[in-house]
């Protein structure tokens, strides 16, 4: 399945590296490390869309495999609860 492919971690950017970039507290992620040179492109680039589709791509897949093994945590915490929902 993809998502086993993509769950080798790749070097995460560091604290430092994220600052330095000037990335919101929001996207300081796990990700962080693909959103720093996707920002760079669409600041030299104009924010042209076409431009960065390449490094778009890569943060967007990044995100949603993320989205996914947090979905899945959730389904076994409520499994463990025995189905109960937290809210």
């Amino acid at each position: 399945m993809a998502l086993e492919e993509a769950s080798e971690t790749p070097r995460r950017a560091t604290r430092e590296e994220m600052r330095d970039a000037k990335l919101p507290l929001a996207y300081r992620d796990s990700c962080g490390h693909l959103l720093i040179p996707l920002n760079r492109c669409r600041f030299e680039t104009y924010y042209m869309p076409w431009k960065c589709e390449d490094e778009r791509h890569s943060y967007e897949k990044c995100q949603y495999v993320e989205f996914k093994k947090r979905v899945a945590k959730m389904n076994e915490l409520r499994e463990a609860k025995g189905g109960a929902r937290s809210n």
